[in-house]
């Protein structure tokens, strides 16, 4: 199916409805350049760099606010260096109103910074609800981690998803990106088998650079085969131009099913490239 092909029913009507963004907190101005693209209410994740400090990450929140959007802050466990830095994040977030979402993720460092060893350490302080969190975002890795082994990966849901349950805190599931529509949908089955019910927002690459993409997927892990490249359009000896997701999407909307795998949204990853990822979004629900 082309790009210009008609968009199916499922996409149309379940998978890109409420979908979501990701951004730094130095992509406040693309943000603003996008907003008018970009549907109100949407949610936008503000990710945890290393080399981003307080001011901005809180700064960045209150412009996703501002223009009129659901900021969902992240929370970087390994870069947390103590307790007092966390509870200073999420005061200010109180303090803004920025703060009823976040996402809590590992994060990348090899040793933690602080405290806390992953997500759950965080989410296990009871800080969030005492700061105003009500809905809690989480990782979910369909083709694993290269530094962390499956069995520790369905471990780690596992126990997230029963101690948001007993924080009385909602919560969904954020998958990192892929190529590959059909070991997604496999890994969503899985969830669902093992009683996990929140809502997955499946991870995709918006329509960046290949070389881009490339990079970030090698990164973290996902596949990148020569195969793949191929079934999705992608060309690895000419990576002069941008890949769309489109293929990706005809593929998980042909074989989504409701009934197995329960309620699933897209997220996309933006590389920087808001107002491209929006205005595509537009194009491919119209089947332009």
């Amino acid at each position: 199916m082309n790009p210009g092909s008609t968009v199916p029913a499922a996409v149309g009507t379940s998978l890109l409805e409420d979908f979501s963004l990701e951004m730094t907190g130095k992509d406040v101005p693309k943000l603003q350049e996008a907003s008018d693209t970009i549907p109100q209410g949407t949610r936008v994740n503000v990710t945890f760099l290393g080399n981003e400090d307080l001011r901005m990450r809180l700064d960045a929140a209150r412009a996703v606010k501002r223009l009129g959007f659901v900021p969902v802050p992240h929370l970087s466990a390994r870069r947390l260096a103590s307790q007092a830095d966390l509870e200073k994040f999420l005061a200010g977030l109180r303090a803004d109103g920025t703060g009823e979402n976040v996402f809590v993720v590992g994060g990348d460092p090899a040793r933690p910074e602080g405290p806390y060893e992953d997500a759950l350490s965080v989410i296990r302080t009871g800080l969030l609800q005492e700061y105003g969190v009500r809905h809690v975002g989480i990782s979910g890795y369909p083709e694993g981690h290269p530094a962390i082994p499956d069995r520790a990966l369905w471990s780690a849901l596992e126990d997230k998803h029963t101690d948001l349950a007993q924080g009385e805190l909602s919560g969904s599931v954020i998958t990192q990106f892929g190529f590959d529509a059909d070991p997604v949908l496999a890994w969503i089955e899985d969830v669902r088998r093992r009683g996990i019910g929140l809502p997955i927002r499946i991870g995709v690459p918006g329509p960046a650079g290949v070389r881009r993409l490339m990079t970030y997927a090698a990164r973290f892990g996902v596949g990148t085969s020569a195969a793949i490249a191929k079934k999705y359009g992608f060309s690895l000896t000419n990576l002069i131009g941008t890949a769309g997701p489109d293929r990706f999407l005809h593929t998980l909307a042909s074989h989504y099913d409701p009934g197995r795998h329960g309620e699933v949204k897209l997220h996309f990853y933006t590389f920087g490239g808001l107002r491209t990822t929006s205005e595509w979004v537009a194009r491919f629900r119209k089947g332009a």
